[in-house]
């Protein structure tokens, strides 16, 4: 089972997409600062999760959401949610 999953930084409000197999490892990582991408900006939180029977399947959702087509739809998603 893979996990792709949206971070908001505490810090400043950014977000940050990825995938894993290992979801609470993985915000466990970016919270100890072992990823280079989002140190700066711990803490995290998760804000958004979906599951994904395959490796290409939750690759092309994060690709999706990190363009800027699913930029747009992530803005919604959380305008739409009352976040």
């Amino acid at each position: 089972m893979f996990h792709v999953y949206i971070l908001e930084s505490l810090k400043d409000k950014s977000q940050y997409v990825g995938f894993t197999q290992n979801l609470d490892l993985r915000l466990n990582y970016h919270n100890n600062k072992k990823v280079k991408s989002t140190k700066s900006k711990t803490p995290w939180k998760i804000i958004y999760t979906e599951k994904f029977d395959t490796r290409i399947e939750a690759r092309s959702k994060e690709k999706y959401l990190k363009s800027a087509t699913g930029r747009k739809f992530r803005k919604n998603l959380f305008r739409n949610s009352g976040d």
